[in-house]
């Protein structure tokens, strides 16, 4: 708290500017019609739930960066969960769709067009919110149900296991749970780097597949590298993390 003025000068830097270049790349890209491709609207997608995701979290952290008193709702809790863990889920979801365009895009060329619809846009769309939806609404659910003899959440916001590990009875159904969207999205990220390798075989063949896939997925794999790695010091922290080690480190 000694650093707070500091932190909140860096966060009132860092929050706008990162809403002006999403507001601006989705400008773009729906201003101008020859960026109406399925690529580019996946890339609109990630920048719609870049802004969905941190509303969830920096003006809450804002705010308490400014009070001595960190206090959220229960409500308000629930929400915050279920913005966050529905937006780093929609990463994921939308990553491994990215890579299924590229992967027809550049293994199945000719046939891109009859295969990434209009049609097969919308659902692929859909899949990248509505599964996370579902699977954390369930998440809040479970965790909702349970009784808390605690109020203090170790974390800079509210999160699923924190908040479990309050509850005066047993959370197995709830660990189950978490462990399967775990291991379900753990196989979204394996699915997307076997495409890559797939494609990375397919793009050694021809100078023009290897600037393809240098200009479109060598950036999908940065992302979901970074998304991935993020998220697993996340949840190992959440999970095994000691009150003695600084969220921080």
């Amino acid at each position: 708290m000694e650093n707070r003025f500091v932190f909140f000068s860096f966060t009132v830097l860092f929050y706008p500017l990162m809403v002006f270049c999403n507001v601006t790349v989705l400008f773009t890209i729906i201003s101008y019609k020859k960026l109406h491709e399925p690529m580019y609207l996946f890339i609109c997608n990630l920048c719609v739930n870049g802004l969905f995701g941190t509303a969830g979290f920096y003006p809450k952290f804002m705010y308490d960066l400014l009070s001595y008193d960190h206090v959220i709702s229960y409500a308000g809790c629930m929400i915050q969960i279920f913005v966050i863990y529905s937006s780093a889920l929609c990463d994921f979801s939308t990553l491994t769709v990215m890579a299924y365009d590229r992967y027809v895009a550049i293994c199945r060329p000719l046939e891109y067009h009859s295969v990434m619809t209009s049609q097969r846009l919308l659902q692929c769309i859909l899949f990248c919110w509505l599964t996370p939806f579902l699977c954390v609404s369930v998440a809040v659910m479970l965790v909702a149900r349970l009784t808390l003899c605690g109020s203090t959440v170790e974390k800079l916001y509210c999160e699923i296991w924190a908040v479990a590990k309050l509850s005066c009875f047993s959370t197995t159904l709830n660990n189950a749970f978490g462990y399967i969207v775990i291991l379900a999205y753990f196989g979204h990220a394996v699915l997307i780097f076997c495409s890559y390798i797939h494609l990375v075989k397919k793009c050694r063949k021809s100078i023009e597949g290897r600037n393809k896939f240098i200009q479109t997925c060598v950036p999908h794999l940065l992302s979901l590298i970074n998304v991935t790695t993020a998220l697993l010091f996340d949840v190992l922290y959440s999970r095994y993390g000691s009150k003695n080690l600084p969220q921080g480190a």
